[in-house]
């Protein structure tokens, strides 16, 4: 077996090597042989190894194996992994931001990535990594030379943020929204702003310095009297028309809409190919951060029409079904009622004459004893436009169905996602824009798996 300090020198010293799925395994990564759902990560030590990996940890001893010279058996890898990060944390000297929020945690990140690493080295987690083990990777994934490093911090019960910032420990906080999410737990949006405040709260984060919130709704005013309570040096507030930053007008000119933003008491006007509220709210966001942080706004102003949406959230492809066009919108990745109408309003706003609207739906999630509510008050809000074909898929978008009354959109239900697949391939006759939205791990999630893997695909 390899020695502990061998492994930690490494760790502490590089970046990016640290995987937990052995696919992902590059040459001189460190495999983590974690316990999943099914089985132990020890079963994979010998394809990481094939792969390349340098070492692995575990904390299982492998059949066969415990004589392995570049194998690590530590008594709990959780407790090493949390050990480690301490101690790369300490050495980190760059500015350390972390985002938190209901939703658009990963697109924020991105996009402040997108930017800031365009004069700055930076590091960020990856995917979506923003429970206790993929802060922990990321931690000890970290590039320390980078002058910034962004964080996601996520949670689904109460004190799992204050687990999180005390090993991150940002300076500059985003909360992107409240939202009613996870309410399985949390019961009220009044619950869920008071977790989230724990990210800028001195007794669970000394360094906090700089909050950079989204103040609309009563849940997330309450988190502004919080903040201010704590007496953070900078409170910068965004959306509504009394805050520090918002969109102040947006208007159509030909094949592009121009946009006036209110940018700290100067008016800033930008030409988007795209409206997309909740992506003109993130160039917002980072506006701001690079005025905090004296860093010149050109170069967010000479690239935000590269920035690409990321997978599962607005990405869009161009796919080919039976010789038609189908601009296919993956908004995939999960969803709340909130996110839900934004998709549902933004579709029905795209000016496209030339291909058929088409929506499908599928279950949100974790909304406790509101699910049967929220589905039926979706449904409602679509019912203000007109689709060409609404397709709903899961037991509660049935059960909401049932109880809409006077429909005025042509709806369709499937059960399963193969059945919905087979309905999509085979109804589909004319040129189509197709957006799909659900939460997580639903039939409509695994259907737009399936439909973008299956087809001829152009990003």
């Amino acid at each position: 077996m390899i020695s502990k300090n061998i492994i930690n020198s490494y760790i502490l010293k590089n970046n990016n090597k640290i995987k937990i799925n052995s696919k992902d395994i590059k040459k001189n990564d460190i495999f983590l042989a974690l316990q999943g759902s099914k089985y132990h990560g020890n079963r994979f030590i010998s394809d990481s190894i094939k792969r390349g990996a340098k070492y692995c940890i575990t904390d299982k001893i492998p059949r066969g194996k415990r004589n392995i010279n570049n194998l690590l058996i530590v008594e709990s890898v959780f407790m090493y992994l949390i050990d480690l990060s301490k101690i790369k944390r300490s050495l980190f000297k760059g500015k350390v931001i972390g985002i938190t929020g209901s939703a658009g945690k990963t697109t924020l990140k991105e996009t402040l990535f997108f930017f800031l690493n365009k004069k700055y080295k930076t590091s960020a987690s990856i995917k979506s990594y923003n429970n206790i083990l993929g802060v922990l990777i990321t931690i000890l994934n970290l590039d320390i030379n980078s002058k910034y490093a962004i964080f996601e911090l996520g949670t689904n019960n109460f004190g799992e943020i204050q687990n999180l910032v005390s090993l991150v420990k940002p300076s500059q906080i985003f909360i992107t929204n409240i939202q009613p999410t996870h309410l399985e737990t949390f019961k009220s949006k009044k619950n869920i702003s008071e977790e989230k405040s724990d990210i800028f709260k001195k007794k669970y984060n000394e360094n906090a310095r700089i909050l950079y919130l989204f103040c609309t709704n009563p849940a997330e005013i309450h988190l502004h009297k919080i903040a201010k309570r704590e007496k953070l040096i900078n409170i910068i507030k965004f959306g509504s028309s009394n805050s520090d930053y918002y969109i102040k007008k947006i208007k159509k000119i030909k094949n592009f809409y121009q946009i006036q933003l209110y940018v700290n008491k100067k008016i800033i006007i930008i030409n988007c190919n795209e409206k997309v509220i909740y992506r003109i709210n993130n160039l917002l966001f980072v506006i701001a951060f690079f005025l905090q942080n004296r860093i010149n706004i050109d170069i967010i102003l000479k690239n935000f029409n590269k920035l690409m949406p990321v997978s599962g959230r607005g990405k869009i492809l161009h796919l080919k079904l039976k010789n038609h066009k189908i601009k296919f919108i993956d908004e995939s990745y999960n969803a709340n009622p909130d996110t839900m109408k934004q998709s549902i309003k933004y579709l029905a706003d795209l000016k496209d004459t030339k291909y058929n609207k088409i929506i499908i739906l599928g279950n949100m999630n974790e909304l406790g004893e509101f699910k049967n509510k929220f589905h039926l008050e979706v449904l409602k809000f679509l019912e203000k436009y007109r689709f060409y074909k609404v397709i709903l898929c899961g037991n509660l978008f049935k059960s909401a169905l049932n109880n809409l009354s006077n429909s005025k959109n042509r709806f369709i239900y499937k059960e399963k996602s193969k059945q919905l697949f087979d309905y999509v391939n085979n109804n589909i006759h004319n040129n189509a824009i197709l957006m799909v939205k659900c939460s997580n791990s639903t039939e409509v999630n695994k259907f737009a798996k399936k439909f973008i893997h299956t087809k001829i695909v152009r990003s």
